[in-house]
């Protein structure tokens, strides 16, 4: 698949992340009586994962996030040549999802996004931050997630294992992570969906979500490159790096396997090669 082609997918299933995900915390979390809450937030971002797996990952491997990305490289998965290709059409992606947000929740009277915009963020003062929880706590909590985020997405994409249902496992595993860190961090485990709220806090109401960015970019990356070199470990895999999008598809490595044992008719086990993300 054309690098042009990824990057675009890529830019597209950022949008929707952040459109989605974001979008039900600044425009359904609060709504009168029938607000969705944390737990409907959550689900959100699980199922924009989700639904953008299925749609894009053939077509770029689905990463919609720069961590994905570092650890699907540190997991062997991915090559460096094209992390920074796909890390600024990811934070275009969701700078464009979040211009959306705001074009849509300005159509109501009161709305500012001095009341957060879905902002990331540590702090007792920090609008990023529900809790109010200290700054430690916030870079703990953003390192395990992204770390057991990757572990989740590398198993799941594993060429052994079962075909078809990664982006539920990974999109179930989004649900949790932000079940559990909403009222810490507001849940990042993604440098971009936290740069594109940042931005428009920053430019429409005041600079503390900015200020705050580094974190949402040194915790998560940590924690997805740990993530990889730890599973690359477990695993044992030996497979070159290169983008899933590109790879034979398992089915077909599996039936050239098949068909050749059946040609030469002594039962050998080839061992093939086949995977992809």
């Amino acid at each position: 698949m054309p690098l042009s082609k990824r990057l675009s997918a890529e830019f597209l299933g950022t949008l929707w992340l952040v459109l989605g995900g974001c979008g039900s915390a600044v425009l359904a979390t609060a709504y009168p009586d029938l607000g969705i809450g944390f737990a409907g937030v959550s689900l959100a971002f699980g199922l924009t994962v989700l639904t953008g797996a299925y749609a894009l990952g053939h077509i770029s491997g689905a990463h919609f996030n720069p961590a994905v990305t570092v650890g699907l490289w540190a997991g062997k998965r991915f090559p460096a040549n094209e992390i920074l290709p796909y890390v600024v059409a990811q934070v275009l992606g969701a700078i464009a999802g979040a211009g959306l947000i705001y074009l849509i929740a300005t159509g109501k009277a009161g709305f500012s996004v001095a009341q957060g915009f879905a902002a990331n963020g540590y702090g007792a003062e920090s609008l990023g931050s529900p809790g109010g929880y200290a700054i430690h706590s916030a870079f703990v909590a953003e390192v395990a997630m992204t770390f057991f985020f990757l572990i989740v997405i590398l198993g799941a994409t594993h060429r052994l294992a079962p075909k078809g249902f990664a982006p539920m496992a990974i999109g179930l595993c989004l649900t949790l992570i932000h079940l559990i860190s909403i009222p810490v961090t507001n849940t990042s485990v993604n440098p971009a969906r936290s740069t594109g709220p940042a931005l428009f806090v920053r430019i429409f109401g005041d600079g503390w979500a900015i200020e705050q960015l580094w974190l949402f970019w040194v915790a998560p990356i940590l924690g997805a490159a740990l993530a990889g070199f730890v599973y690359f470990w477990l695993s044992g895999d030996q497979d070159a790096s290169e983008p899933a999008a590109a790879k034979k598809p398992v089915e077909e490595a599996a039936s050239a396997e098949v068909s050749d044992n059946e040609n030469d008719g002594d039962g050998s086990d080839g061992g093939g090669n086949g995977g992809g993300d």
